[in-house]
């Protein structure tokens, strides 16, 4: 079993560092926003350094040409709001996975997933607020 956590926490890893990344970039290169995207690549680099003395035993688990899940379609997102709400939320639902199974095999690893997980919805609601016109669509549709 201790095996098939190591593959959640080392997928749920990887998709997190990829989500927040997607929002750094955007943050970075389109907004050019120093600040927010600073803070952005904090919670990304404190997220990767929570486990990084694990990373033989959760790489080792690692199955990505069998994994089941590689084969779904992503949703096609068009717009500026739709990617960067889309990778905040991957990053958040990403943190709260690892926060639960941590608790599992590392625990003291699940209050650092939860502060970072906290850090990400603060910093979310932060871009909102900032660039609240880019969020307004035609349909109001964001996500």
């Amino acid at each position: 079993m201790e095996n098939n956590i190591n593959r959640i926490i080392d997928a749920n890893l990887n998709r997190c560092r990829e989500g927040l990344r997607v929002v750094e970039d955007c943050l970075r290169f389109i907004l050019d926003d120093a600040v927010l995207y600073k803070k952005i690549r904090k919670i990304r680099h404190n997220t990767d350094k929570i486990l990084r003395a694990e990373y033989a035993n959760l790489i080792i688990e690692r199955d990505s040409f069998d994994d089941k899940g590689r084969t779904i379609p992503e949703t096609n997102k068009k717009e500026l709001p739709q990617i960067i709400v889309a990778n905040f939320k991957r990053a958040q639902e990403s943190l709260r996975v690892l926060e639960e199974y941590s608790k599992t095999i590392i625990p003291q690893a699940a209050g650092e997933f939860k502060k970072q997980r906290y850090s990400a919805y603060n910093l979310e609601k932060a871009v909102f607020l900032k660039y609240k016109k880019i969020f307004k669509t035609k349909t109001n549709k964001i996500y």
